[in-house]
């Protein structure tokens, strides 16, 4: 049964950023309802700067030849409901901080350098089957506050007709700040489960995020 669960959750490709499990009944398998992605503030970050380039390769700017300082990461995942099913052409916007801390935004007073050659915000559609996928730098630290530091994440707000817009905030696995930031501790267990990618691949190193959205 955990062989056919498990085969269950990868066909679907909720394994490792989604809660729950499959389980077998008489007459066929099926999936418990999904928890919806935890929401998250949008920050003070948000672009307000008109930019063409907008598209899922961050790391390279239109017309420009240099590419973004830092270590190139990929980040892909799925839009589904909370029955598991894909959600087809949502609205994913994605943005960041570069590799050493600063938004390229006008009220980030960070004295970290603007790096010119970083895209920083990246808005796609999730395709037919509700997959997306972005290619960026993995977002340095910065100070929040006199005694917090930010942990490297990526802000979404991902948005489809039918569904309830969602804001958050994505955090990586395996760094130390992310065990003291205050927004993301002041989350239950189960929901910072949520919001931590899951690494599965190299060269370069690719994260999985899934996205759940509730139905409005």
């Amino acid at each position: 049964m955990a062989e056919l669960s498990r085969r269950s959750m990868l066909k679907l490709g909720v394994l490792g950023g989604i809660a729950g499990s499959a389980a077998t009944a008489a007459g066929g398998s099926y999936l418990p309802e999904l928890n919806p992605t935890p929401s998250e503030i949008k920050g003070p970050f948000y672009p307000i700067v008109a930019q063409k380039d907008k598209d899922f390769d961050l790391t390279k700017i239109n017309g420009k030849d240099e590419a973004a300082k830092g270590t190139v990461i990929m980040i892909q995942g799925t839009v589904l409901d909370t029955d598991g099913n894909p959600v087809p052409d949502a609205t994913v916007d994605l943005w960041q901080a570069n590799a050493e801390g600063r938004y390229n935004h006008p009220h980030d007073r960070n004295d970290a350098p603007l790096d010119p050659n970083f895209q920083g915000w990246a808005v796609v559609p999730s395709g037919e089957k509700g997959g997306f996928r972005f290619k960026t730098i993995f977002p340095g630290v910065y100070p929040a506050a006199k005694d917090w530091m930010r942990p490297p994440h990526i802000h979404y707000k991902v948005s489809q007709r039918g569904y309830i817009e969602l804001i958050t905030q994505m955090y990586f696995p395996g760094h130390e700040l992310k065990d003291k930031d205050l927004l993301l501790q002041h989350k239950g267990k189960k929901e910072q489960k949520l919001m931590i990618a899951t690494e599965f691949d190299t060269e370069p190193t690719t994260y999985k995020y899934n996205i759940v959205l509730q139905e409005a």
